[in-house]
């Protein structure tokens, strides 16, 4: 008596869905790590063993044009820079509606300490909280 079966199962396996799963696993991941670079400008920071867990809302960086010898001061990572005597009054409109008012500095390898202190005057006559930005070791 010869029985044979009507349905064959089968063994093949379909990757469309995985390959859709992957695809955009990929897109996500792309489209976050543009995101997590807040500063704009490359900077060479100075390298530390600490880190703050504090989170400032305003970063000021200094970025030194060694040809010309000459600085500039950007807000928030903005690529137009700004003079420093407009520093003060662009951190006060950021900061003024803040309860805890923190702001990072982002000071390149080669800009003089001077320039950094300026900074922290600034945020000592506003009674502002300073965060120096180092790359970790």
């Amino acid at each position: 008596m010869a029985i044979k079966r009507r349905n064959k199962v089968d063994s093949s396996f379909s990757m469309s869905s995985m390959t859709d799963i992957v695809f955009l696993l990929l897109i996500f991941f792309l489209v976050t790590s543009t995101l997590v670079n807040p500063n704009a400008l490359k900077l060479l920071l100075p390298k530390s063993t600490n880190q703050v867990s504090a989170k400032a809302t305003v970063s000021v960086s200094i970025k030194h044009y060694q040809k010309s010898n000459t600085f500039s001061y950007h807000i928030n990572g903005k690529e137009k820079p700004i003079r420093f005597d407009q520093v003060e009054t662009e951190l006060q409109n950021i900061l003024q509606s803040e309860d805890d008012p923190t702001f990072s500095i982002y000071a390149d390898k080669s800009v003089p300490i001077e320039h950094v202190v300026d900074l922290m005057n600034i945020a000592k006559r506003n009674k502002y909280k300073v965060i120096l930005a180092t790359s970790p070791e």
